[in-house]
């Protein structure tokens, strides 16, 4: 597949904010690598600017781990260390700065932080990926969202978004992810054995690359964080989608090769993303 010029030709007089300040609320004193993989995906994808907003306790952590590009945002926390609900307030103001929000990557299942993950999506009028526990915050409480807002669940997810078994899911994938998108006015990125992405008036696309080496911790973090990336680029939510499930599977495909499937990891992609790049122009 190849890339669209937007994402390949760069004027000479561009600057950073040309490429999309990408504002990702993610992590928990447990997954701060959850967090850390999704802006380093998104910084290596093109965004201008990414900044993690993460609970206060684990800043000084993630800074040690943290790309030096990647900006942070210390935001109030729960007693357990999660993000808190009262965050609400700075993460508005914050929101006006940025291009794309990121909300789910390693955030956890506190109730506090759920409760924060659906006053966000009701707040913010910007484009939102939203993955991992920010999709469990939402279910049964799909009709507070916008249009065209990005969800990336994998089987488990989509089943508790539906109410459907995970069997059903896996056995009618492009149809179950077609129903959602067309419900919910969304792009559903369905993960897994040749994801689905749909959108809008019967678009649809499924992938052919990626391999089972993909099946490990954070590769999901990384899918939000390209998709995110290609977001605040200018591309629509199907396309940032679409050529973020592409690249994504490729960069794992190249990575396998050198690694082999048995030992790939997450940040192992994230590696290959510019070799991928370079075989899609």
């Amino acid at each position: 597949m190849r890339l669209p010029t937007r994402l390949l030709r760069r004027r000479p007089v561009a600057f950073k904010g040309d490429f999309g300040h990408v504002f990702i609320l993610a992590g928990s004193p447990r997954y701060s690598g959850a967090a850390v993989l999704c802006a380093e995906a998104a910084i290596r994808s093109g965004a201008g600017l990414v900044t993690l907003g993460i609970p206060k306790g684990i800043n000084n952590a993630v800074m040690k781990i943290k790309p030096k590009e990647v900006m942070t945002l210390p935001l109030p926390e729960t007693k357990e260390g999660a993000l808190s609900s009262s965050s609400l307030k700075k993460i508005k103001d914050f929101a006006k700065r940025a291009d794309v929000i990121v909300i789910g990557p390693g955030l956890g299942l506190d109730k506090s932080t759920q409760v924060l993950v659906r006053k966000v999506v009701r707040a913010v009028r910007k484009p939102i990926v939203i993955d991992a526990d920010g999709l469990n915050a939402l279910a049964g409480n799909l009709g507070i969202l916008p249009t065209s807002v990005i969800m990336t669940p994998h089987p488990g997810e989509m089943a508790r978004l539906t109410g459907k078994s995970i069997k059903y899911i896996q056995a009618n994938r492009s149809a179950a992810a077609k129903k959602f998108a067309g419900e919910h006015k969304s792009v559903l990125v369905l993960k897994g054995h040749k994801t689905v992405v749909c959108g809008g008036k019967n678009k649809a696309y499924i992938n052919n690359t990626g391999n089972p080496g993909m099946a490990t911790a954070g590769s999901g973090d990384v899918l939000s964080g390209m998709i995110a990336g290609f977001l605040g680029q200018g591309l629509s939510a199907f396309d940032a989608a679409k050529y973020g499930v592409y690249l994504h599977g490729l960069a794992g495909d190249l990575a396998a090769k050198e690694k082999t499937q048995l030992c790939l990891v997450a940040s192992d992609i994230i590696d290959k993303i510019p070799q991928a790049v370079k075989a899609s122009r």
